[in-house]
């Protein structure tokens, strides 16, 4: 069994593990258990009712977060030519042609935060799979990576803004950033109403019975924190 240090071991008797709490206690429970030195990232986990065995019960969708990630997203852009200096105009931080695919390829180079690439460039990265998928990286049309020239100056600044992209695993689990423990109390909470609102909207086709089973909220170095699953459903993005 793992040992926690001193501080986990602290935060966890401040609250009930085994309680669930409405969004809003959540969020501030969340922020008051972040005590680490740093400012820990706060992520979200979702237990869902569905079967990813089947096609038309898997989940992958993006969301932009009202208040971004509270960090700086470095965004490469796969295109060449005209595409390239679309993308150079349009403030890409990388953009990547052959000499950066072949890096990516045989050194497992990753150090961007998000990927785009135009429809042409597809075919030379296709191979690039291996590196990118398991990080969430390979671009996409489901994921909105995959963009013509003439819309990456709003897909750059999207990706910058703070568009997330959510997916479920093998065990139907969502896993997802929210922002920082630093955030204000009502900006945490507004982020976490629109993953929550974009969990819901985007219930897969497929899915039966009840479809959000546990909600868990952390940060790096805190508990888990249960959010009552039928509260978060009703969580609604203010207009």
């Amino acid at each position: 069994m793992a040992k926690h240090g001193k501080r986990y071991e602290a935060a966890v008797s401040q609250h009930d593990l085994l309680k669930t709490y409405s969004p809003e206690e959540a969020v501030r429970l969340v922020k008051e258990l972040a005590t680490a030195k740093f400012d820990e990232t706060v992520e979200m986990h979702f237990r869902l009712g569905i079967d990813p065995r089947h096609a038309d019960q898997q989940i992958r969708h993006t969301v932009i977060l009202p208040h971004g990630l509270g960090k700086t997203v470095r965004v490469l852009v796969f295109a060449e030519g005209e595409a390239a200096r679309a993308a150079q105009e349009a403030g890409a931080d990388i953009v990547a042609g052959d000499e950066i695919i072949a890096k990516i390829d045989k050194e497992g180079w990753v150090d961007f935060d998000v990927a785009l690439a135009v429809p042409e460039m597809m075919r030379k990265i296709g191979r690039l799979g291996r590196v990118l998928g398991r990080r969430g990286l390979m671009p996409s049309p489901k994921s909105g990576t995959l963009v013509e020239p003439q819309d990456l100056s709003r897909a750059i600044e999207e990706a910058r803004a703070g568009r997330v992209e959510f997916r479920n695993d093998r065990t139907g689990n969502v896993h997802v950033p929210v922002g920082k423990a630093s955030f204000a109390h009502e900006q945490l909470y507004e982020n976490v109403a629109t993953m929550v609102d974009a969990i819901r909207r985007n219930r897969p086709t497929g899915a039966k019975g009840t479809y959000l089973k546990r909600v868990v909220i952390t940060s790096t170095m805190g508990p888990g924190i249960r959010i009552d699953p039928n509260a978060a459903m009703d969580l609604r993005v203010k207009e």
